[in-house]
């Protein structure tokens, strides 16, 4: 349940609303979708939310079962939390927000983005149906994904992996390489870094779009 509110209705949606409706829990959800993260990896991509409100947030998601906690083995004991199945199956949810806000005005690109944000505007923008083969390692400050995609196929992973593409560079440079309208090899010189094939490179951003 979140923070103690309730809408008091039978109504389903009303009951979603209810276990994940407050303020920064679909967000908190969002930072956990590609695998289990520390509390400090979520402030990292939740600036503006306080250490005291995170904790609540993990806290009520928690206790709606969409969070559970795990303990990495010896010698690191750090404490992780990870999505439960109900957390991962909020995927839909977000992909659809993702796409909603896409078309509605107003969005500034210009603001932070996290890492794991962007991989996930990919995962839901990605035009699959003309998906080409490809094996693509992406960079993003601190963290390191990779990404492969086919015919009707997109998958990003957490890590380092065998890639013909590597992009390097900031989150909200990255986000205008792949979405912006200027061909790869205009957004590589001197906003990210860009390894492979250019070819490739470009058939790969050309199947993310915001339109």
């Amino acid at each position: 349940m979140s923070s103690g509110r309730s809408y008091e209705e039978g109504c389903i949606a009303a009951h979603a609303l209810d276990l994940i409706g407050d303020r920064w829990a679909l967000l908190v959800v969002r930072e956990m979708m590609l695998g289990p993260r520390r509390f400090g990896a979520l402030r990292e991509g939740l600036p503006g939310i306080s250490a005291n409100v995170l904790t609540q947030r993990l806290e009520g998601l928690e206790a709606a079962g969409v969070v559970a906690r795990e303990q990495m083995p010896e010698p690191a004991k750090v404490q992780l939390y990870r999505l439960t199945e109900a957390g991962l199956a909020l995927w839909p949810v977000l992909r659809a927000l993702c796409i909603w806000g896409a078309r509605q005005p107003g969005h500034d690109p210009r603001r932070f983005i996290s890492p794991t944000a962007l991989m996930l505007s990919m995962r839901a923008t990605c035009a699959r149906a003309r998906a080409g083969e490809h094996r693509v390692a992406m960079r993003l400050g601190e963290e390191s994904f990779t990404i492969r995609t086919g015919p009707g196929r997109f998958k990003v992973e957490r890590g380092n992996g065998p890639a013909t593409l590597q992009f390097s560079g900031g989150t909200n440079a990255m986000a205008a390489a792949i979405y912006g309208p200027q061909p790869l090899t205009a957004t590589a010189q001197g906003m990210i870094g860009f390894e492979g094939d250019p070819e490739e490179g470009q058939a790969f951003v050309d199947l993310f779009t915001l339109r």
